[in-house]
């Protein structure tokens, strides 16, 4: 298989699994050089590679440098000098190589925890807006394509062991809408383990109370973490039926996900328009 194809390929596969990935590509060259302009290799978290942008010590170099792009998300540009290894150089071939390295984001993901009514509420409309849904219940018969069909994943575990049968990244967002307390207390230590961009806890403010009370006194947790969890979850819309409950918790994920304020924007236009 062509190199080029198998590196796009690995790229919506990557994207599909919501495996974080880096895509290296050569942008210049100058002189001797081992691989032409366009030249494209795909790294995973891992270091494990699909493609080649010549191999040798620039591109342990360059697997090195994708690897720090997976971790923070920003796209560089780096050049290599294949000229003298006594100096330093990664290569004797004469050239130079200018790799642009860019990270290949997994899709915004939504793990619903819970598939009662109102987790198949948030599920549907999650996947309505397209993100990547993950279901997650301890009962087969709720994660399932037959119960909430066209999902992405269905995963039944029981709540602490969320954690260590999802993959849970700086994009994933967790509704968590569960049947009560004693699921929660096993279930919040081991979310809060993860870099989860969103964690939300469905319930009242008095079971809310109930369940940091007891995360601090039986699982310890401080403050700070318990900072993390939104709790009760969604924004305030009086909602009510499973829909509109669903509603509020996607609104407040899209929220924080855009870094919106919630607030009014008939309020907001006014505030302006009287200031101008």
């Amino acid at each position: 298989m062509d190199d080029t194809r198998a590196v796009f390929e690995a790229v919506i596969r990557a994207q599909q699994e919501g495996t974080p990935a880096a895509l290296a590509t050569v942008i210049g060259t100058t002189g001797s050089v081992p691989r032409h302009v366009g030249s494209k290799m795909l790294v995973d978290g891992d270091g494990s590679i699909v493609g080649t942008i010549g191999g040798g010590r620039m591109e342990a170099l360059v697997i090195a440098a994708a690897r720090e792009v997976i971790g923070d998300d920003q796209a560089r540009t780096e050049s290599y000098s294949l000229n003298d290894i006594a100096s330093g150089d990664p290569g004797i071939c004469g050239g130079t190589v200018q790799v642009f390295i860019e990270p290949i984001s997994a899709p915004h993901t939504l793990v619903v925890i819970g598939m009662g009514h109102v987790g198949k509420a948030v599920a549907e409309l999650g996947k309505w807006m397209n993100w990547r849904v993950i279901v997650c219940d301890d009962r087969a018969d709720y994660a399932s394509d037959a119960f909430v069909p066209g999902m992405d994943q269905y995963v039944v575990c029981q709540p602490s062991e969320v954690g260590e049968r999802i993959r849970i990244t700086v994009r994933t967002y967790v509704a968590a809408v569960t049947r009560g307390l004693p699921v929660d207390i096993d279930l919040i230590p081991s979310l809060l383990r993860t870099p989860a961009a969103y964690i939300g806890l469905i319930g009242s403010r008095r079971r809310w109370a109930l369940t940091a009370k007891a995360l601090r006194e039986e699982r310890r947790l401080t403050e700070a973490d318990l900072a993390r969890i939104h709790a009760p979850i969604g924004l305030e819309l009086n909602a009510e039926t499973p829909r509109e409950i669903a509603l509020s918790i996607l609104a407040q994920i899209v929220m924080i996900q855009r870094g919106g304020s919630g607030a009014p924007m008939r309020w907001l236009g006014d505030a302006e328009a009287a200031e101008g």
